[in-house]
């Protein structure tokens, strides 16, 4: 007998240029519909139309948080929004995966991490990295003594990507580069531990 799989029913915050890559690869997940999506921006919005015309559009995230059909909302918009918007969301009782950072202040991030265990909800913060079969591959030679001991790991970054006058370099960038230590120097499963 085929397993059945659970629908999950999702909104989306911010249709920018990440916004719109994300938006492609979660709406291609089985099991999941997109029900609604939500920029501050109508023209963002006008562009991904014909690609979701099942989808309900709005630029109030207000609307996103009250739909109890919502069981999950994407955020990916500028990072000064991260915060409290997986806030709201948590208080509204849906599951969050927001984009990184998941916050600009250390206070902020415990914050909307406290609302998720209190409320039970699944918080997942977009590191990429952390999933690339590279860096995974890379971890497993670092966890098994392959390559010795690690003294030291620095990174370089080629391409600053779009500026953004409301986050510095490292904000936007540093949490990969912060996280693949983290993935490289901890003991193996310590980052896929569940709450």
């Amino acid at each position: 007998m085929a397993e059945r799989i659970h629908t999950v029913t999702l909104a989306q915050i911010g249709i920018g240029n990440w916004g719109r890559a994300l938006l492609r690869n979660f709406s291609s997940l089985a099991g999941l519909k997109v029900k609604t999506l939500c920029d501050k921006n109508p023209a963002m919005l006008e562009k991904v139309r014909s690609e979701h015309p099942e989808a309900r559009f709005t630029t109030d995230p207000r609307e996103v948080m009250s739909d109890r059909e919502v069981d999950a909302v994407l955020i990916a918009t500028p990072s000064v929004d991260h915060s409290w918007l997986a806030e709201m969301a948590l208080e509204a009782g849906k599951h969050v995966f927001v984009e990184k950072p998941l916050a600009l202040a250390v206070k902020d991030a415990k914050g909307v991490v406290e609302l998720a265990s209190r409320y039970r909800r699944i918080l997942m913060v977009g590191h990429l990295l952390r999933y690339h079969p590279g860096y995974k591959k890379v971890a497993e030679l670092i966890a098994s003594g392959e390559l010795g001991k690690i003294y030291y790991m620095y990174s370089t970054r080629v391409n600053l990507g779009i500026y953004r006058d409301t986050e510095n370099a490292l904000l936007s960038l540093g949490p990969h580069d912060i996280t693949t230590a983290f993935m490289f120097l901890m003991k193996p499963g310590v980052l896929d531990a569940k709450f």
